[in-house]
């Protein structure tokens, strides 16, 4: 009897997510995880050395609440409204166990975040991709009959792309099931969906510290939704999935999001550059509203891009779906890494024309 035999099949048939490189060694800009090139707040560290004290030897709340009630106090929203996740993917798996028995249907557009197949085939649910139009837009396919849970990432990963809230409010009133909408990199974007809670009690809207709030090591995002589905989800979480250090730095960040804001703003000032800049190199560069910038190269090919980079301690991301082979993903680094990344890549389309 083989060792995989033990899984369940869907196990054995299924590929992992493969995040981005986690480096041990040293590198001079580490831009392929879409992470924040720029510290959390100091009120963060200052919080997080307060937590750590001798209730770390009792678990942690259950539902975050302190956390729960501060996100509540930022939208305006009931803390019954909020649940709080060991990031947002968190939030993805409470989701599809709540809704998604085997063979039930779960649609998504793609090129998209690919944790979302990851989850589903865990559940043993089927997946049904809907390709955006060149332009990225809604896909018009994209009410799907039957699918219990829609993924929609806005801004999209890897793209960057946006969809305005009036096109998604009236895809949600289209379906009868339920519409997440992943806002991991809506503070890097000009809006929200935030408004359609109230109108729509079919969509959950998710939200990140990871990204703007420079919190990727903390692990902490969550959802916002109906009381009824906060309480149906609240259900399937673990026990204790928020640690004390987590809520420590989501309470802080919140404390100070001036700071988030300006490196946010920051952040979108690169992005404009980076893009022009490689538009400049010649390649065909998406318009991103997240915080990084995708671009489609030949020549040269996104390979070499990434390699010649990576020899100077730069890493960026490259995609093994063969419909993005062409595809680089730089995430936003500081302004002095940007020039750098740019400088390199402009070397290297010298060398190719010579």
């Amino acid at each position: 009897m083989s060792e995989s035999s033990y899984f369940r099949a869907c196990i054995d048939r299924m590929e992992g997510y493969v995040p981005g490189a986690q480096p041990a060694g040293t590198v001079y800009a580490k831009l392929n995880a879409n992470e924040n090139p720029y510290p959390p707040s100091p009120k963060v560290l200052a919080g997080l050395a307060e937590a750590a004290n001798g209730l770390l030897r009792l678990y942690p709340d259950a539902m975050a609440t302190p956390l729960r009630q501060k996100i509540a106090e930022y939208h305006g929203i009931s803390p019954e409204r909020v649940l709080v996740g060991n990031g947002s993917d968190d939030l993805l798996t409470m989701i599809l166990r709540s809704f998604v028995d085997e063979g039930q249907v779960v649609a998504a557009p793609r090129p998209t975040y690919p944790l979302y197949e990851v989850l589903v085939n865990i559940q043993n649910g089927t997946m049904r991709w809907v390709d955006f139009p060149d332009d990225f837009s809604l896909p018009p396919g994209l009410a799907v009959p039957g699918a219990r849970v829609t993924f929609l990432a806005n801004p999209n990963s890897p793209s960057g792309t946006w969809i305005d809230p009036d096109a998604i409010d009236a895809f949600a009133a289209r379906i009868e099931g339920i519409l997440v909408v992943d806002e991991a990199y809506v503070d890097f974007a000009d809006g929200h969906c935030l408004g359609l809670l109230d109108r729509r009690p079919n969509v959950i809207l998710l939200r990140s510290f990871s990204k703007s709030f420079s919190l990727c090591g903390v692990r902490v995002g969550y959802g916002l939704a109906s009381e009824s589905i906060v309480e149906g989800l609240t259900k399937v979480k673990d026990s204790y999935n928020v640690n004390r250090f987590a809520v420590a730095a989501g309470i802080a960040a919140l404390d100070d999001v001036a700071a988030m804001r300006a490196n946010a703003a920051i952040l979108r000032a690169e992005r404009a550059r980076l893009a022009e800049g490689l538009e400049r190199l010649g390649f065909s560069v998406l318009p991103s509203h997240a915080n990084f910038v995708a671009a489609v190269c030949t020549d040269p090919s996104a390979p070499e891009v990434a390699e010649a980079l990576a020899r100077e301690g730069i890493l960026i991301r490259t995609f093994g779906d063969p419909r993005l082979a062409d595809w680089v993903r730089i995430s936003l680094g500081t302004p002095e890494q940007n020039t750098r990344v740019l400088g390199e890549i402009e070397r290297l389309v010298g060398s190719k024309t010579q």
